[in-house]
């Protein structure tokens, strides 16, 4: 196999590398001294040492995505109870691509090579034709656009249905958070959600319906010391600000750290901590929906021969000091 393409974009101090494996973010740092230039262009005293704030985990191994940081998963997220789903009265079997759990796990995406259809200094579009697998006979064209500003980074997700048949469909993207070099158990996390869907843990798929995180260890509506907390969390209910998106924030002791936000087509949010050989990460991935929403019906879209979805997030650097 060829080595893989990664494409490095920056603007509004910002730097982002996104991989041609799975379209997959593998780092977004923030350049602090460009607030250095303009607090002093100002007059006024620029707060935190100058120099890359990282906001994302980047994996140590770049193909496949590791763990699947910060990649596309399409044409669904998390995992399809036994492969198995029903669609239209057609019944459909899946390769199992995770047969410890006995699931086909996050789509067809994620470890394929996507083509870079537009690039620029400050954004990068990719593109992947996905149909005709094991159990999966429709046709689709995923576009994903990263693109850095003054505002952060905006990634805008377009899926296309160019096949005769109407298809299901579910997006998924999952990137590792960071504030800065703050370690995982020093931070807070705040997340505007108000109900969370509980998982068998065994296999990683809903047990029971949505239940409200008020007044339980899951409501993180007020930002909460991470510490001793393990997630393995779909959230939904995410409370929306004027604009129509959804903030949540990963904060360091010091006010610092990353906000995600979703837009409306991410109406799921999967929180889930991340152990290894002794230090812990936080991955929040936005989702269109649950796992197994293939069976569960929950939120799933279903794409007429022709139609169109597109849906968008991003990542910010965030002071709570301003």
């Amino acid at each position: 196999m060829s080595e893989p393409i990664h494409h490095s974009i920056r603007g509004g101090g910002y730097r982002a590398e996104v991989s041609g494996t799975g379209a997959a973010l593998l780092a977004l740092d923030y350049d602090v001294s460009s607030d250095t230039r303009e607090s002093a262009a100002r007059g006024s005293a620029a707060r935190g040492s100058a120099g890359a704030y990282r906001l994302v985990e980047t994996p140590p191994g770049h193909e496949p995505p590791q763990d699947y940081v910060g990649a596309v998963l399409a044409p669904w997220p998390g995992g399809i109870r036994d492969g198995h789903f029903y669609f239209d009265g057609i019944e459909h079997q899946l390769a199992l691509t995770d047969p410890e759990r006995g699931t086909a796990v996050n789509g067809l995406a994620w470890h394929r090579r996507w083509e870079v259809t537009a690039l620029t200094d400050s954004r990068i579009q990719h593109t992947l034709e996905v149909g005709l697998h094991k159990g999966w006979p429709y046709q689709l064209r995923l576009t994903v656009a990263h693109e850095v500003g003054p505002h952060g980074l905006t990634v805008t997700h377009t899926a296309t249905n160019v096949g005769g048949y109407h298809s299901p469909f579910g997006l998924g993207v999952c990137p590792y958070l960071r504030a800065g070099d703050t370690p995982l158990d020093e931070c807070t996390l705040q997340l505007a959600a108000g109900t969370r869907m509980p998982l068998d843990r065994a296999r990683g798929l809903p047990d029971a319906y949505s239940q409200s995180v008020a007044d339980t260890e899951y409501d993180f509506t007020r930002a909460r010391l991470l510490g001793d907390v393990h997630l393995d969390v779909p959230f939904s209910a995410l409370d929306e600000d004027l604009d129509g998106n959804a903030r949540h924030r990963l904060c360091g002791p010091d006010g610092r750290g990353a906000e995600l936000w979703t837009g409306r087509g991410f109406g799921w949010l999967h929180a889930t901590t991340i152990e290894d050989a002794g230090t812990r990460a936080l991955a929040l991935a936005p989702m269109t929906c649950p796992p197994d929403a293939f069976n569960l019906g929950i939120d799933l879209l279903v794409l007429q021969s022709g139609e169109r979805w597109s849906g968008r997030w991003g990542l910010r650097a965030y002071d709570s000091q301003g």
